[in-house]
């Protein structure tokens, strides 16, 4: 072989050696590249992650708020209960008070043959409405009072010279309720003008 051939291999070799630092140099930096795809990746994924973790923590504090509202709301709905448990009962009770003051409004006070049994009506009466306080069933008792539709039951309207119009005259059957809620409106007489 000549020295050219023998030249030619060894700047062969030389070219292929300077070109296999490029290559490891573009290996090293396609590595780099999957290196960097890698950490998008996994920054993607934290980024994820930490979405995800804020729902979750979203979705917790409005299950907390949930329970806490229903806890609200039974607690209140059983207090109500106990509160107003005596409602249909009282509203039954009440025909024996309203048969008490009529007893007591038919017996002449100035009769003494009636005087006991008028005595016996009124300490009836008065340990009734006693139980009546002990419950918080509150008589109503609008006697000249302005009407009071939310309290109050028209049964008719007269001309009274002496009262104020839309007045209540007359009470014919006392109302009451029950810790504030109504439980029988009173039946009154109201005054018009003339």
């Amino acid at each position: 072989m000549s020295e050219q051939d023998k030249k030619q291999p060894a700047d062969e070799a030389e070219i292929n050696e300077g070109a296999r630092p490029e290559a490891e140099a573009e290996q090293v930096a396609s590595g780099q590249q999957d290196g960097n795809g890698v950490e998008d990746e996994l920054a993607e994924t934290r980024d994820r992650l930490a979405r995800v973790e804020k729902a979750l923590a979203e979705a917790d504090l409005r299950a907390q708020a949930e329970i806490q509202n229903v806890r609200r709301r039974a607690e209140r709905d059983v207090e109500s209960a106990h509160k107003f448990a005596l409602e249909k009962f009282a509203a039954d009770v009440l025909t024996v008070a309203d048969s008490l003051e009529r007893g007591l409004a038919t017996l002449n006070p100035e009769d003494e043959a009636l005087k006991p049994a008028r005595e016996g009506l009124e300490l009836t009466l008065k340990v009734l409405l006693d139980v009546f306080a002990k419950y918080n069933l509150e008589q109503i008792d609008p006697q000249g009072q302005p009407f009071n539709p939310e309290h109050h039951e028209a049964m008719t309207m007269v001309p009274a010279p002496n009262a104020e119009p839309n007045t209540v005259i007359e009470v014919l059957e006392k109302g009451y309720q029950l810790n504030g809620r109504l439980i029988r409106p009173a039946r009154v007489v109201v005054s018009k003008a003339e």
